[in-house]
């Protein structure tokens, strides 16, 4: 079981470990290997923005599985390193300084994605069962609504109450957390969700 932080952890200790983990969390990996693969800046593309969603719009389906799955354990691996180095709280560190990272990396100053595949990597690694839940909610909504955006909305919404009956408060008030700014980050697709102007999944436009 997780507790809540305790803050007798030193300071410095606790910087140092979420830098470390928003450093891992700020590396780019839709925008790398869309350029490694020749296909040029995805902040170009579509949405412009450098999740898996969008760089399924350049048509390569494979490039958008890996930084689905790149994004995600970044955030995961975050979390893992963090509970073997300081134990429970500091994975706690871990997944905000992750996901933090990726929504504001240094390397892009500051403009990164919205951290829908890196928030569901953290809630895999901090609970499985709420990881898994919530991965499953994307899964249903995207197949019936076929909005990318939409689903994420609806997995990070669900997740403090998943995180709730499979886990502790701790981590139920991290995906709180999560689901709030992750929402915040999507009110652009908020918008055009409401004015039927949202691209679906797949769309190259």
């Amino acid at each position: 079981m997780i507790y809540p932080i305790n803050w007798a952890h030193s300071w410095p200790y606790i910087a140092t470990a979420f830098f470390a983990a928003y450093l891992l969390g700020s590396i780019p990996f839709g925008l790398l290997l869309t350029r490694i693969a020749g296909l040029g800046d995805i902040r170009g593309i579509g949405s412009g923005n450098i999740g898996a969603t969008n760089v399924l719009r350049t048509g390569n389906k494979a490039l958008a599985a890996a930084t689905l799955l790149l994004d995600g354990g970044k955030g995961a691996l975050a979390v893992l390193i963090g509970w073997q180095v300081g134990g429970p709280d500091i994975a706690i560190v871990g997944a905000g300084g992750s996901v933090f990272g990726h929504l504001f990396p240094v390397w892009l100053k500051f403009r990164g994605g919205k951290g829908v595949a890196t928030g569901l990597g953290v809630l895999l690694a901090l609970s499985w069962p709420v990881g898994v839940a919530s991965c499953v909610t994307w899964i249903v909504t995207a197949a019936i609504s076929r909005f990318s955006s939409l689903a994420a909305l609806m997995a990070l919404a669900a997740a403090p109450a998943y995180a709730w009956y499979f886990a502790d408060p701790q981590r139920t008030e991290f995906a709180a957390m999560l689901a709030i700014i992750i929402w915040l980050k999507h009110g652009g697709n908020i918008k055009r969700l409401l004015t039927g102007t949202e691209s679906r999944i797949g769309k190259k436009s």
